[in-house]
């Protein structure tokens, strides 16, 4: 086995994810309620920081490095700003009247939960909808952290791809199974600062052994476009899209341009934070909604940090790794920072990084999973099924079933080696955005949304994600530059149109939905107080 001092630290690391679960176990099983959102206890550290390890993942550490890496500055870049955006953005304006208005709301312990309860449903279509799209995207979101598994233990270790995704969806479910939301949420603030250590490391690390910030620049200006924002580099590849190199010397092609619509397109992606249910959980779980300020600032701090070092180390690791076999398509070089981390760094150091991925990964990983399961026991079983009849040893158990499936699903998904984990996040992302994150919008701060609003929007959004990805995007992207767009954006607005026109369309909200629209706006303005 290559590298076994590495394996034998993540495997000690990980011992302590696992013991983290531990420690929460009897807590997380006491009730429904304690599992799903943690007794609504989190610090605003741990709110904040769990919030961004979760929602960034191994997706931070490998797939933003790889898009920097594979096509230089433009695409990275207005991802990570539009992320950074978004951030703030959610957190400023989203986070305390959701904390009020979903323990209002029947005391909501899910995303479907509170929509559902927002709209005072008796016929329980939307939490059924709701419940539903959450499946589908989880599963794919967690398809890619079982991705992001294969590869680092193919990179690191030579392990089979195949046995070692299996390994670690195994691991997950297991490690889910045990401690919950509570769990996962304290080892997720251990991950975030895992996270941001090794890549603030391997910028300097990088920058020292390039030579100097200086022949980082200059090898970056001589690929056309590689550092320009308006401009994309265009790697030369074969017909197994491996990048094709003379003596050592990569070859790319002239630039494409990037046009104000893609760099609006790749800004898009901050609008997903305002749909993405494990960020919107934490808001839910917050201790205290005067704390939310002090978490704001924490999680926008982490993530502009995070994603510039994440960008970085892709660039730096062009001079560094300007033409390697392992690195050679779009999909390796999302192992970036994994080649830079055991050539350069002492094994100890190496070891701690590569274990800080996995276990960022899988603790990702285990929020998607969690939430994917509770939309199946919760809120369509107990919801609808059951109609709140179900005991929480029914719901628990169910929950349990649910997750081995899902990540089944999740291996089928992840069972293509060249699977890119950028592409695999960025659909679920759009899902989650263009689906939950208008009908929140609109649910929190417009009172005249209504039940037909909300169905007719979350349809659209979800339709409208999956039509101009798997059609107009793949078939009419080359002949009109508008398909070319991401999915996340064309779908927000539809959705948007969709929820405004379905509600004018409709009956007024009756008093007691209004009431309590007011009386959780007004709980916001009192704590802000």
């Amino acid at each position: 086995m290559d590298n076994p001092e590495i394996f034998i630290i993540m495997v000690l690391y990980m011992c302590v994810v696992v013991g983290i679960g531990v420690y929460f176990y009897k807590r997380a099983q006491k009730s429904s309620e304690n599992y799903f959102l943690g007794g609504r206890s989190l610090g605003p550290w741990v709110a904040a920081m769990s919030a961004e390890a979760s929602d960034m993942s191994g997706w931070l550490l490998m797939g933003l490095p790889g898009v920097a890496y594979w096509c230089g500055l433009a695409d990275a870049f207005w991802t990570a700003l539009g992320l950074a955006i978004g951030t703030y953005v959610n957190w400023l304006i989203v986070a305390k009247r959701l904390r009020n208005y979903s323990q209002i709301a029947g005391n909501s312990i899910t995303i479907p939960d509170f929509i559902s309860n927002r709209f005072k449903e008796k016929k329980k279509i939307l939490l059924g909808i709701s419940a539903l799209f959450i499946l589908i995207f989880f599963t794919v979101y967690a398809s890619s952290c079982f991705v992001t598994v294969g590869k680092l233990f193919n990179t690191l270790f030579g392990f089979d791809y195949h046995a070692t995704l299996i390994v670690g969806a195994l691991f997950v479910v297991a490690y889910t199974l045990i401690g919950g939301f509570l769990a996962e949420s304290v080892s997720d603030f251990m991950q975030a600062i895992v996270m941001i250590l090794a890549l603030v490391a391997m910028i300097v690390v990088g920058i020292v052994n390039a030579g100097g910030f200086g022949a980082v620049v200059e090898n970056a200006k001589n690929i056309d476009g590689f550092l320009s924002l308006g401009e994309i580099a265009n790697p030369i590849v074969d017909g197994n899209k491996v990048q094709q190199n003379i003596a050592g010397v990569p070859l790319f092609g002239s630039a494409n341009n990037y046009s104000v619509l893609s760099m609006v397109s790749m800004l898009a992606w901050g609008l997903g934070y305002f749909g993405v249910p494990q960020v919107l959980l934490r808001f839910m779980a917050i201790r205290k909604p005067s704390e939310i300020k002090r978490s704001r600032i924490i999680a926008t701090v982490w993530c502009v940090i995070s994603l510039a070092a994440a960008v970085m180390i892709g660039i730096i690791g062009r001079t560094l790794f300007p033409a390697s076999e392992s690195l050679n398509t779009a999909s390796k070089a999302e192992s970036i920072i994994i080649v830079m981390s055991t050539e350069y760094l002492p094994l100890i150091v190496a070891g701690l990084i590569m274990a800080g991925i996995l276990a960022a990964t899988i603790s990702s990983s285990d929020s998607y999973l969690l939430i994917a399961s509770s939309s199946v026991s919760v809120n369509i079983y107990k919801g609808i099924v059951k109609k709140d009849k179900a005991t929480d040893k029914q719901v628990m158990w169910l929950s349990r079933i649910t997750l081995v499936v899902i990540a089944l699903v999740g291996i089928i998904i992840a069972w293509n080696e060249n699977s890119v984990i950028f592409n695999l996040v960025s659909f679920a992302w759009a899902g989650f955005g263009a689906t939950f994150g208008p009908i929140m919008l609109f649910s929190l701060f417009w009172k005249r949304t209504t039940r037909s609003g909300a169905i007719a929007g979350m349809v659209a959004g979800a339709v409208s994600v999956f039509v101009w990805k798997l059609v107009l995007n793949k078939f009419l992207s080359g002949t009109i530059s508008i398909f070319g767009i991401y999915e996340l954006l064309p779908a927000f607005i539809i959705s948007s149109i969709a929820i405004v026109v379905a509600s004018l369309l409709s009956k007024k909200p009756d008093k007691e939905i209004t009431d309590e629209f007011d009386k959780a706006k007004k709980g916001e303005l009192q704590t802000a107080i």
